[in-house]
């Protein structure tokens, strides 16, 4: 995935290199320039063009140039370190598993299944929605790869959430009992893993990185037992692991062990913080913009409206939610996560009327781009709006899932999660903030003492055969959402 490794990579070079010194870099120097923000000969290259460049162009000569530190944590195999006809190959093979028919035929019920239940317990309670958000879909991303309840369940008796999250028994799956005697170690050696993807590579025992270093091989002796446990036995899985091993349809990707392993933990780790994160921006941007809040809650209650309430959304559901995809887009341009990407020249090059060496990296710098009055009129502004024109999606800076080859194969999964996740959020709950807490964007987006939240129910009437709509009573600066059948309010809806 390539929006997995950036995630790393803003925290570590957010921690050299702050705004304020790229912005003064790029007055004192312009938007390209020279440094050595890890510890070699970098280029930092913040203008739209280049970077635009810099990402379509990767088969001539710019390839992931990632440190040598976290590939050995993340694994050589990953999609974002390999390049060329590897990485073509391998991509092939997850896009195949994350592709549409896949998302909507397989995926889709599944999130509606894990999010209803989820989410079916929050009335009256003060969370953490940015703990909340983490375990969501943490657990979301495992469940996708190896289809098993047990698994989950055997991790929530470490969860501060075990009343909420026990609705998770209620789903409707075939538990595999594979991974029972391995996945409390599995859970505590990958948070070990993730820790030293985020620590400086110094590798003597104690540091975060050499724990995290022997995190990595205990969970490819972990995953390499699970795969051969499952060449072993003649019936398929159909879960992500299941597919990977199997090559996909018709057997078309025939990754090794190794490079199945590695993608496992790419795509484990690139849900770690991406998803969750913005899931929870999205709440505190729709907190603070009752507007957005409630074109959000008309645009999902007018989806519950044509059914039953034990109904789930459905691919058709999910593609007529422009609007929430619009919250998404703008959330992720404002709370921007992945503040760039990092290349490696093959040869030497010219590049905006300078000649890079053979060898030096680029660090394509994204996240000002989110921030251009000229790209986007009021940058600093929450205006989901201005993506209402699907062209948006489309125009030459648009980097915020990464750029040519390297975009982001789980993107549509992502928006997906994130739009299930608020469908039943806003549809059944109202909110408001506890404590003022407060929230960074950089290096790293994040509520360093939580963001906590009061959590109560939207009043409902519920009565069998009826739809759905809403009325909002107004008092001072507060709106309250009430939810009516239409039969008894008549044929006038007031949103």
């Amino acid at each position: 995935m390539a929006v997995f490794m950036v995630v790393l990579l803003g925290v570590v070079l957010g921690v050299s290199v702050c705004t304020a010194l790229l912005r003064w870099n790029e007055i004192r120097h312009g938007s390209f320039f020279k440094s050595h923000i890890l510890g070699c000969p970098t280029i930092v290259s913040m203008d739209p063009e280049t970077n635009r460049y810099i990402l379509m162009n990767e088969s001539k000569g710019l390839v992931p140039g990632y440190p040598q530190s976290m590939l050995d944590i993340l694994g050589k195999s990953n999609i974002a370190a390999v390049h060329g006809s590897t990485h073509r190959h391998i991509r092939a093979a997850l896009l195949s598993l994350l592709c549409p028919s896949i998302i909507r035929s397989q995926l889709l019920p599944k999130l509606d299944d894990f999010m209803r239940c989820h989410l079916s317990n929050w009335d009256n309670t003060l969370i953490d929605i940015q703990q909340k958000t983490k375990e969501v879909f943490d657990l979301v991303f495992f469940f996708f790869f190896f289809h098993n309840v047990e698994l989950f369940l055997r991790y929530l008796c470490c969860s501060l959430f075990v009343v909420q999250m026990a609705f998770l028994s209620s789903l409707n799956q075939i538990a595999s009992i594979e991974w029972e005697s391995m996945s409390g170690e599995f859970m505590l050696e990958f948070f070990k893993l993730v820790l030293g993807t985020l620590s400086l590579p110094i590798n003597l025992p104690g540091t975060n990185y050499h724990r995290g270093f022997q995190a990595r091989k205990n969970i490819v002796s972990m995953l390499r037992r699970l795969v051969e446990e499952r060449r072993a036995c003649p019936e398929t899985k159909h879960d992500m692991l299941g597919f990977l091993m199997n090559g996909g349809e018709e057997n078309r990707y025939n990754l090794t062990d190794e490079e199945i392993i590695d993608q496992m933990i790419a795509i484990l780790y690139s849900g770690y913080e991406t998803v969750s994160t913005t899931s929870m921006m999205a709440v505190k941007y729709l907190h603070d913009h009752p507007n957005a809040l409630q074109e959000l809650r008309k645009e999902h209650l007018a989806i519950r409206e044509r059914k039953r309430a034990e109904d789930p959304i459905n691919w058709n559901d999910f593609k007529s939610m422009k609007f929430t995809r619009s919250v998404i887009f703008e959330t992720s341009r404002l709370a921007t996560i992945v503040n760039g990407v990092l290349r490696k020249t093959t040869q030497d090059m010219e590049l905006n009327g300078f000649v890079i060496p053979k060898g030096w990296r680029i660090y394509v710098y994204t996240r000002e781009n989110n921030y251009d009055p000229c790209l986007y009129p009021d940058p600093l502004a929450f205006n989901p709006w201005r993506w209402m024109d699907k062209s948006s999606e489309s125009q030459n800076y648009f980097f915020m899932f990464g750029g040519g080859t390297r975009q982001c194969p789980g993107k549509e999964l992502g928006i997906a999660e994130i739009s299930t996740f608020l469908h039943y959020f806003v549809t059944r709950y109202r909110w408001e903030e506890v404590g003022g807490d407060k929230l960074m964007k950089f290096p790293r987006v994040e509520a360093p003492n939580g963001l906590h939240i009061r959590v109560s129910s939207l009043p409902q009437i519920n009565k069998e055969g009826s739809y759905w709509s809403n009325h909002i009573a107004t008092s001072g600066t507060c709106s309250v959402w009430y939810l009516f059948p239409i039969s008894e309010i008549g044929d006038e809806r007031i949103w």
